[in-house]
């Protein structure tokens, strides 16, 4: 019997688009390129883009079959959406001293959390592994900043590094979103994606 289920298009380049603009935005902030005051712009890429559209993603990964690409862009749409309720209705309300604790515990997590997909990610295109292990690097500099500061708000070298590696993630992730829009436009491979070799 035929299946008549209408095809999904790949949803990766999406998932790609919103993290690596939320990413770019985010990091920006941290690498003390703006004002801290202005990070409120953040805020609702971290909802829409980051988050909810990150989260469609995943779920349409998950209908096409893709474990990697279920558990990537859903966790990390949960990433930042999460981080929006963090700093909108959370880290204000904790100790002030000890609230760094709090951001360091956050960070360590998600950085636990993109060591192991960075395992898994070598097992794909080159642009995705080395998006996963830029990715890894800016968590463990931000883990430290957080954690070397003791205070989790004021910018020290550890997280103004971290936001760099946070912008050289998002370009590598808007590169990929270019590599799976435009090489599916044209049906070739126009922006090479550095296929595993088998």
């Amino acid at each position: 019997m035929a299946d008549n289920t209408p095809a999904i298009a790949d949803p990766a380049s999406l998932g790609l688009a919103g993290f690596g603009m939320t990413t770019f935005v985010l990091s920006v902030f941290n690498a003390g390129i703006l004002h801290l005051t202005l990070e409120g712009v953040v805020l609702p890429l971290t909802i829409f883009y980051g988050g909810i559209a990150q989260l469609l993603a995943g779920m349409w990964e998950f209908k096409r079959g893709n474990v990697f690409g279920t558990v990537a862009f859903t966790s990390y749409g949960a990433f930042w959406l999460s981080f929006w309720w963090y700093v909108h209705s959370v880290a204000g309300g904790l100790p002030a001293a000890e609230a760094y604790k709090a951001t360091g515990l956050f960070l360590l997590a998600w950085t636990i959390f993109t060591a192991i997909m960075t395992i898994a990610a070598f097992g794909l295109n080159g642009v995705i592994r080395t998006l996963f292990v830029v990715l890894l690097i800016t968590f463990i500099l931000l883990v430290i900043g957080v954690f070397a500061t003791g205070t989790g708000t004021s910018l020290d070298i550890w997280t103004k590094i971290g936001g760099w590696a946070g912008i050289v993630t998002a370009l590598i992730a808007w590169y990929g979103v270019a590599g799976g829009v435009v090489n599916s436009v044209y049906g070739r491979e126009a922006i090479p994606m550095f296929a595993k070799k088998s």
